[in-house]
């Protein structure tokens, strides 16, 4: 039995360890065209703006391979996947054959065709890489001003992380506020305040339409509405899309990701796929996505590996989720934020001076969707009940009260949460 993974984040490392728990001798190749160990990728803002170390970037200890009996074949690409052979091809021409394959190639940034976007300081903001370019770029060049393109959460992750490095910077989002896919209008609003407080200039309804520099390097941008910003760096940070380049054109079905079953197996037996490169199901909205978060994927997997190693197991489903810091302001965003049709219940409390905001969404007295800004101590109970699907009835009424907590929950729910744990519910 030959396992290989192509892939070397949150869900081929949920997938190395699955398999380790039931298998201890069958080899397990690892091919990455990152030449970095395991490393946390929500990390590399924090890279940037000089808050986090190299050292402590790294998601696993440094020998964890080692531990596991991984082949790490770090700072090599897989170009293709041949189903009917069981084979892949790197780029080298290799050829590298499996029992089981995992494909968690993840996502690739969007980088719009647009004119100039060649020139120096230009990036994309998704790999450690990136921050390394950028902060190398930055070392040689006197850098007063820079355009983030994209208002979404690695857009605003890459501002901060420039501001603190000193840096004047514009935001420029397409839709008509930040963090649209996340938030709604009232929170992305006090967060754009709360930016802009900090000297952060932010445009929404716009985007570059074309790139100017001098010298080989960027120096303006012109927008939409012919509005010029100069600026000596341009982050891209528009979103990203699934890797499946080396899959396209086999037997292995795709959509916009890859498509899996419950058993995050593709249409094709012994060939896996997970994270952010995969279909999977999605609790809240009922559908098969991919949902671009590190739980999820290192979720999908752990479910993955089990099955690859003969354990049956089933993903159950994961949701939209997450929780970041902007510019120190707390804030967490959970399944569906903005319902998209009639049949929704909201509940808000809402105090922008104190620059809190706290809102959940309700569809038959479920749980769907929720907001939190500024106070975000019970998020972590109100996406239990969403992943759970808990019914609300008896006690709706007390979910944004400040005395909410476990006490007012289902007193079998109460024990389902703290099993095992010798606490009297």
């Amino acid at each position: 039995m030959k396992y290989l993974i192509i892939g070397n984040s949150a869900a081929a490392v949920g997938a190395i360890e699955a398999i380790r728990s039931q298998d201890r001798t069958n080899p397990i190749t690892v091919i990455s065209d990152e030449p970095y160990l395991t490393y946390s990728r929500p990390l590399i803002s924090y890279l940037l703006a000089g808050q986090v170390s190299q050292e402590n970037m790294f998601y696993r200890e440094k020998d964890f391979y080692e531990k596991n009996m991984v082949e790490a074949r770090l700072g090599e690409k897989a170009i293709s996947v041949d189903p009917e052979s069981k084979s892949i091809t790197l780029e080298t021409g290799e050829k590298l054959f499996f029992n089981k394959l995992l494909v968690a190639t993840g996502g690739t940034p969007i980088f719009p065709e647009v004119e100039g976007r060649d020139l120096g300081g230009v990036f994309t903001f998704t790999r450690w890489d990136d921050a390394e370019r950028i902060m190398e770029f930055m070392a040689r060049n006197r850098i007063e001003k820079a355009v983030v393109v994209g208002g979404g959460l690695i857009g605003l992750k890459a501002a901060e992380a420039l501001v603190e490095r000193g840096v004047k910077v514009t935001v420029v989002e397409l839709a008509d506020r930040t963090l649209s896919i996340t938030f709604d209008h009232q929170a992305a609003a006090m967060v754009e305040g709360y930016l802009e407080e900090r000297g952060v200039d932010i445009t929404t309804d716009n985007t570059v339409s074309l790139i100017k520099g001098d010298n080989s390097k960027v120096e303006k941008v012109i927008l939409k509405d012919q509005r010029e910003v100069q600026c000596q760096l341009l982050i891209f940070a528009i979103g990203v899309r699934p890797n499946i380049d080396l899959v396209r054109g086999t037997s292995i079905r795709v959509n916009r990701g890859i498509v899996v079953n419950k058993y995050l197996e593709t249409s094709v037996p012994d060939i896996y796929a997970a994270g952010d490169v995969a279909e999977a199901f999605d609790l809240v909205m009922g559908i098969d996505r991919p949902i671009p978060i590190w739980p999820s994927a290192y979720i999908q997997g752990t479910v993955a590996g089990y099955n690859m190693a003969g354990l049956p197991r089933e993903y159950g489903g994961w949701f939209a989720m997450n929780s970041v810091e902007i510019c120190g302001l707390p804030t967490i965003s959970v399944g569906l934020t903005v319902p998209p049709e009639d049949g929704y219940e909201i509940l808000e409390d809402h105090h922008p001076q104190e620059l809190t905001y706290r809102k959940i969404v309700l569809k038959d007295d479920l749980v769907v969707g929720a907001i939190f800004i500024g106070r975000i101590d019970r998020a972590g109970i109100i996406t239990g009940l969403i992943k759970d699907r808990v019914k609300v009835t008896s006690f709706r009424e007390h979910l944004l009260r400040e005395d909410f907590g476990l006490v007012w929950l289902p007193k079998e729910y109460r024990k389902h949460m703290v099993s095992g744990v010798g606490v009297e519910v």
